[in-house]
C-alpha cells in the first residue's frame, strides 16, 4: 500500500483506521485492509465494486446514516459499521440532511450534468459564449472518471493526464460556468428539467438548454466468485489509486478487454502494488492486426506510440499479458483470493490459478444513459459494442428539442472524443440559446470536428486490435448470482423462462431481477442478452427496463414533499 501520514482515526466497528480528510471512506478502510463492507441477507460479505456510485454495493453505515463508501469523504472521526442486510428500518429512522421547505426551481440558459470531460469542455465553451452556464456532478472533485483529480495529501504522482484535466477545470471556471459537486441528479422529466439533491435540499432544474455529460460505467461480467470482497471494476481500482493514493491489494490480478486494464496494471506497478498478470479477452496481436496498427498510426499516431511504450514498460517489469484469457472463477475470501483464468474458444479449458488480494476486471462499458431514456431521447442498439446508443445530430443534439448528448453516455468513444463532443454541443447550446457565438470559438468548433473524425476513426481501429468475443452469461454457473442487489442466481432466471415466453419485465416480477439498489444497471443487459438468445427477442430499446425515476436510490422524504 502507498503510504501516508494519517490526520486523524475513523472508528470501523471498534477498529481504528488511519485516514486523511479529503479521501473517500472506502480509500481509507481499503487502505487498512478492510474489505467486506456489507452483509447480504445469507450473510455473505460483500465489498467496494464499481467505485463510482453506481451498484450501491459499498453500502456502510457513517455516524447512523447509510453512505456508499466510494462516495462518501472524510471529514472527521466517523463511526463506521458495516452496512445492513435488509435497509429500511435504518432509512426510516434517518433524518434528512437538510429542513422542510420549498423545492427551488432555477433556470439557467444552460444546464451540463457531468463534470467529466464532455462535460466540462460543454461548460467552458458555453459560458465563452455568454450564456449562463451551471455543470452538476455528484463527485466531490471535477474531472470525471478519466480526469480524475487527486485528494488534497496523496502521494500519487503527477502526470500528463492530471495536467490535461486541471487545464479543463481552469478553462471552464475562467469562462464563467458555476460548477457544483457532491449534486445528485436523481430524475429528469420531459421536455428537459431535471431534479438535483444536495445538503441544500432538493433543487428543479428548468435551463432553456440541457447538455448531459454522465459518461459509462464497466460491463458486469458473472463467473462464480465475482461478488467476493476484493473483487472489483478496474475502473474502482484506478480510482482508488488517482484520487487517493491507495492500491486496492499487495498483490493484484487485472482481467478484460481493452487497454484500461494495462494502463492501470502499469499505474498500480509503479505505486508499489505485485501486478500479477493482466489477463486479455482478445487474442496475442499477430500479422492479422497490422491493418489496425497501421489505421490508428495514420489517424492519431501518438496515441499509438503511448500505448507501445505502456506495453513495453510491462514485458520490461516482467508482469505476464495472458492473451485469449478470461477469469472462469474465484474463490476465497475477504483476506485473500484465488482466481482461476480460462483460455481456449470457451474460455473454460485449465488455465492458470493465481492468489491474490485483489481482482480487477473490466469487460467492457456501458453507458449512463438512464436521464436520456427518460427525457424520451431516442436509442438504437449497437450490436457491435452491445449497448444503447442515443441517436444524434452533428451538433450532438438528441432526438428532443434543446438536449445535447456528448462523451461516453452515447456510446464508448473515449475522453478526447468527449471534449471534442463538448465542445460542440456548449457551442450549439450557447447559440440556441440566443448568444453570438465568438469567432475565435467557431473556428476551435471547426478544427474540433476534424478532430472528432480522427478520434472516431482511432477508436474503431483500436477496438479492431481489441475484438473480442462479448462474454454475457457463459462462464456462470446455476449458482453464479446475476443480479447482484438481490441475490439471483442463473437457476432462479433460468427457472423463470420455463413458463411460456418471459418478457424482462415479467422476469424481474418473478425473480427480483433488477429491484436492488444499481436499478438493473448490471443485471438488466445479461438478462436481455438471455431473453434474445433462448426467445429471439430483438434487442432494441424496447428490450431493457422502461425508464424509472429516480435513477438512483433518493430518501423517500425527498419524494413526499410539498
Amino acid at each position: 500500500m502507498i503510504k501516508h501520514s494519517p490526520e486523524l482515526t475513523l472508528l470501523f466497528e471498534g477498529r481504528a483506521v488511519p485516514a486523511q480528510r479529503g479521501e473517500s471512506i472506502a480509500a481509507a478502510l481499503t487502505a487498512a485492509d478492510v474489505r467486506c463492507l456489507r452483509k447480504t441477507q445469507s450473510g455473505e460479505g460483500r465489498g467496494l465494486f464499481c467505485g463510482m456510485g453506481v451498484c450501491q454495493e459499498c453500502t456502510v453505515v457513517v455516524d447512523g446514516e447509510l453512505c456508499r463508501a466510494c462516495m462518501t469523504e472524510v471529514t472527521r472521526e466517523h463511526h463506521i459499521s458495516r452496512g445492513p442486510a435488509l435497509q429500511s428500518s435504518l432509512i426510516e429512522r434517518s433524518a434528512l440532511p437538510f429542513g422542510v421547505g420549498d423545492i427551488s426551481v432555477m433556470t439557467p440558459d444552460v444546464l451540463v450534468v457531468g463534470g467529466g470531460a464532455g462535460g466540462l469542455s460543454a461548460a467552458a465553451a458555453a459560458a465563452e459564449a455568454g450564456a449562463e452556464v451551471v455543470l452538476v456532478d455528484e463527485r466531490a472533485r471535477l474531472g470525471g472518471q478519466y480526469f480524475k483529480q487527486a485528494a488534497g495529501g496523496t502521494s500519487v504522482r503527477d502526470d500528463a493526464q492530471f495536467a490535461a484535466g486541471r487545464k479543463l477545470i481552469a478553462r471552464a471556471t475562467r469562462a464563467g460556468a458555476r460548477m457544483l459537486d457532491h449534486v445528485e441528479v436523481w430524475g429528469a422529466f420531459a421536455p428537459r428539467d431535471v431534479a438535483t439533491l444536495d445538503s441544500r435540499g432538493c433543487t428543479i432544474w428548468r435551463p432553456g438548454q440541457l447538455v448531459l455529460a454522465t459518461g459509462a460505467y464497466e460491463r458486469g461480467l458473472p463467473v462464480p466468485g465475482w461478488t467476493l470482497p476484493g473483487v472489483m471494476t478496474t475502473g474502482a481500482a484506478q480510482t482508488l489509486l488517482r484520487s487517493y493514493g491507495v492500491v486496492p491489494g499487495r498483490r493484484v490480478l487485472l482481467a478484460g478487454n481493452g487497454p484500461l486494464n494495462f494502463q492501470v496494471a502499469l499505474e498500480l506497478a509503479r505505486h508499489g502494488a505485485d501486478v500479477a498478470a493482466v489477463a486479455e479477452l482478445a487474442p496475442q496481436p499477430g500479422v492479422w492486426a497490422i491493418p489496425a496498427l497501421w489505421g490508428m498510426a495514420s489517424t492519431t499516431p501518438g496515441l499509438l506510440c503511448d500505448g507501445l511504450t505502456l506495453v513495453r514498460e510491462l514485458h520490461r517489469r516482467r508482469i505476464p499479458v495472458l492473451y485469449g484469457h478470461a477469469v472462469r472463477g474465484i474463490g476465497g475470501d475477504a483476506e485473500s483470493l484465488s482466481v482461476r483464468l480460462g483460455n481456449g474458444r470457451d474460455y473454460r479449458d485449465p488455465g492458470m490459478a493465481f492468489d491474490v488480494d485483489a481482482v480487477c476486471m473490466s469487460y467492457g462499458f456501458l453507458p449512463a444513459n438512464e436521464l436520456a431514456r427518460g427525457l424520451d431521447c431516442r436509442h438504437t442498439y449497437d450490436h457491435a459494442h452491445h449497448s444503447l446508443i442515443t441517436e444524434r445530430s452533428d451538433d450532438c443534439e438528441t432526438s428532443v428539442d434543446g438536449v445535447f448528448a456528448v462523451g461516453d453516455c452515447c456510446g464508448f468513444g473515449g475522453a478526447r472524443a468527449a471534449m471534442e463532443e463538448g465542445l460542440i454541443a456548449g457551442t450549439a447550446a450557447a447559440a440556441a440559446s440566443g448568444h453570438a457565438i465568438p469567432t475565435a470559438l467557431l473556428a476551435e468548433c471547426t478544427s474540433a470536428r476534424r478532430r472528432l473524425r480522427r478520434h472516431r476513426r482511432f477508436q474503431n481501429e483500436l477496438w479492431r486490435l481489441f475484438r473480442a468475443p462479448q462474454l454475457h452469461l457463459e462462464l456462470a454457473t446455476p449458482g453464479t448470482l446475476i443480479c447482484r442487489c438481490e441475490s439471483v442466481a442463473l437457476a432462479q432466471i433460468e427457472a423463470a423462462l420455463t413458463d411460456g415466453r418471459p418478457s424482462l419485465s415479467e422476469v424481474k416480477r418473478r425473480t427480483r431481477l433488477g429491484m436492488g439498489g444499481c436499478q438493473g444497471r448490471t443485471c438488466a443487459p445479461l438478462a436481455a442478452a438471455l431473453l434474445m438468445e433462448r426467445q429471439g427477442r430483438p434487442l432494441n430499446e424496447m428490450a431493457f427496463f422502461a425508464p424509472r425515476m429516480p435513477v438512483k436510490p433518493v430518501h423517500i422524504g425527498v419524494l413526499s414533499r410539498r
